[in-house]
């Protein structure tokens, strides 16, 4: 088993409801996200490509944890607190976790965050689903690929609340999934396979 995530680039509509989903069920605290809307125009948002007035094009890439085959962050976090589950879900273990930033140094997809001091939340009460993970300070906190989700049957938020149904989920390994029925076919794009690390999120344009 091999869990992963397709994104139709043609379909994401740069709304945003992905993100805030990932932030609300995992009870992220303020100014944290673990999911971002980029788009290929610029380093703003919202920026398109192209030349104006009459040759301009958007596109939005949802991006977050890519759970790769061969992850930096595993590489060459000290403790094993960084770690790949048996199904390609790529966690940190907040137990073991020192928050010495090497994952995040590693990682070329600048999708990581330190949390170097007390996490401080919008509400003075817990939101989203009753096992959000935990978030502690001199700890790492990056997608967990909705795992606590995966293991109770359900799919990531992120996925689930898309209103374009821009985003696909499964098990890469099996030709039946709802991801594998998606991609079969289908010429996808990878962010920076150059990097060596295999991302299990493929975008298709």
């Amino acid at each position: 088993m091999k869990f992963g995530m397709a994104i139709d680039v043609t379909r994401c509509i740069g709304c945003h409801t992905c993100a805030v989903a990932c932030k609300m069920s995992n009870n992220l605290p303020e100014e944290v996200w673990w999911n971002n809307i980029r788009s290929d125009g610029g380093e703003a948002p919202d920026t398109a490509r192209g030349e104006y007035p009459g040759n301009l094009e958007m596109n939005y890439y949802p991006v977050n944890c890519q759970h790769c085959e061969n992850p930096a962050c595993v590489d060459v976090c000290p403790t094993g607190a960084s770690f790949k589950r048996e199904d390609g879900i790529v966690s940190v273990d907040v137990d073991t976790c020192i928050g010495c930033a090497s994952c995040i140094a590693a990682c070329p997809y600048n999708v990581r965050v330190l949390y170097d001091k007390e996490p401080t939340f919008s509400m003075d009460f817990a939101v989203g689903d009753y096992d959000a993970p935990e978030h502690k300070q001199a700890t790492v906190g990056k997608c967990t690929g909705c795992a606590n989700r995966i293991d109770r049957g359900e799919v990531p938020a992120c996925m689930d609340l898309c209103p374009a149904r821009a985003r696909f989920w499964g098990d890469l390994d099996d030709p039946n999934s709802d991801v594998s029925k998606f991609l079969a076919g289908k010429q996808t794009v990878r962010l920076l396979e150059n990097a060596g690390t295999e991302p299990n999120v493929h975008y298709v344009k």
